[in-house]
């Protein structure tokens, strides 16, 4: 169970992750009624939220860019196979998510090679949109293990259920709630909150 400071670190990750969602725009209860029709329609709807989504993951608007890009090829590829099409949003998220490991596991690759180097990758609109408490917390998210920030960005960005977060990572749904846990400790911790 989580202690009383870290439910308020949770309060902080969830209004900073949720207003980044409401700056999306995006309305998950439309997306659930109204499921879109065409692969085209999916990507007026979903691309700039799955971008997103990859830059908190990924930390770099191109990389994310590709990401995604990645993804809807492999949705194009495979869509005749689909059950229906809102089974697309969640195909297109894990896909994000496992794009997302891969080019960390990549970066892991080419830093042991390289000396470690870590822009800032978020852009001005982004960061002037957010207050210092909400900066503060979306840097410590960078910080925290790959796990660890998928967690705590599908649920509270990705406004998903543990349940959804255990597909979409594919670990089980005990563990999305021990990892969001730690995730949570861990960001008390480095925001200094005892």
């Amino acid at each position: 169970m989580i202690g009383d400071g870290t439910s308020g670190v949770e309060r902080s990750v969830e209004r900073t992750l949720g207003h980044l969602r409401v700056l999306d725009g995006s309305d998950e209860q439309e997306e659930q009624t109204q499921a879109p029709l065409t692969l085209e329609d999916l990507y007026r709807k979903q691309q700039m939220r799955m971008v997103r989504l990859a830059i908190l993951l990924v930390d770099d608007p191109a990389t994310a860019e590709d990401v995604v890009q990645e993804a809807f090829t492999g949705l194009y590829r495979n869509w005749s196979q689909l059950r229906d099409s809102k089974a697309a949003v969640g195909y297109l998220r894990t896909a994000v998510v496992n794009g997302s490991r891969s080019v960390l596991r990549r970066r892991k690759t080419a830093r042991e090679y390289q000396p470690p180097h870590q822009p800032d990758a978020r852009s001005a609109e982004s960061l002037a949109m957010l207050s210092s408490e909400h900066q503060a917390i979306v840097a410590a998210l960078g910080h925290l293990p790959r796990r660890q920030r998928e967690v705590l960005v599908l649920r509270y960005y990705g406004n998903m259920s543990e349940s959804e977060i255990a597909e979409a990572t594919g670990v089980s749904k005990g563990t999305v709630k021990s990892t969001a846990s730690r995730a949570l400790e861990a960001l008390q911790k480095q925001l200094g909150n005892a």
